[in-house]
């Protein structure tokens, strides 16, 4: 019987590297982009299709995307008024994104949160480094939170990416599902 490698960590060498442009794109990916444009973006580097999950109020007629995957990627979508607004980058098998040099995704929590340490000791006192809930570390000048995930009895990095407009109601401006309960 073969055993399901649930917690294998993909190589970085395996994985897509994309560059952080912060709070306005994360590798072909930017903030304000349509589903379609999403998809059509990805294409170039994925065979996957995005597959969405649509709501619609009592009062709306048409249904309208709320969250995008491509769970075989390693990417979870967030929109807003059908304009993307928080990109999820799995820790296992996502890609690797780099910000400043450093890569964000699946990595030792403790080691990146003392990189945005030293990367907030340069920077204006007080705006750079935030907390939620959980202690979970988040650069305002990035526009991610170092959130982490789960392999096997390891926590590893899993970076929520969002827009400027994200910094004012940050830990709701996201639905609770953007954000790990680890």
């Amino acid at each position: 019987m073969a055993m399901f490698k649930w917690w294998d960590v993909l190589p970085d060498d395996e994985r897509q590297q994309w560059a952080l442009d912060p709070l306005t794109s994360v590798g072909p990916l930017s903030f304000g982009m349509s589903p379609e444009e999403v998809s059509e973006a990805l294409g170039h580097v994925t065979a996957e299709a995005q597959r969405h999950t649509r709501s619609r109020s009592a009062k709306e007629t048409v249904s309208r995307v709320e969250v995008g995957t491509y769970q075989e990627f390693g990417l979870k979508l967030y929109y807003r008024q059908e304009r993307l607004a928080g990109v999820v980058v799995d820790a296992l098998r996502g890609p690797q994104v780099f910000a400043d040099d450093m890569a964000l995704v699946g990595r030792v929590p403790s080691v990146l949160e003392q990189w945005l340490l030293d990367r907030a000791d340069a920077r204006e006192p007080c705006t750079e480094l935030s907390y939620m809930a959980a202690g979970v570390p988040g650069s305002e000048s990035l526009g991610v939170v170092i959130d982490v995930q789960r392999a096997g009895d390891h926590l590893l990095t899993r970076p929520v990416f969002i827009p400027s407009e994200a910094m004012d109601d940050l830990p709701h401006f996201l639905p609770a599902s953007a954000w790990s309960r680890c």
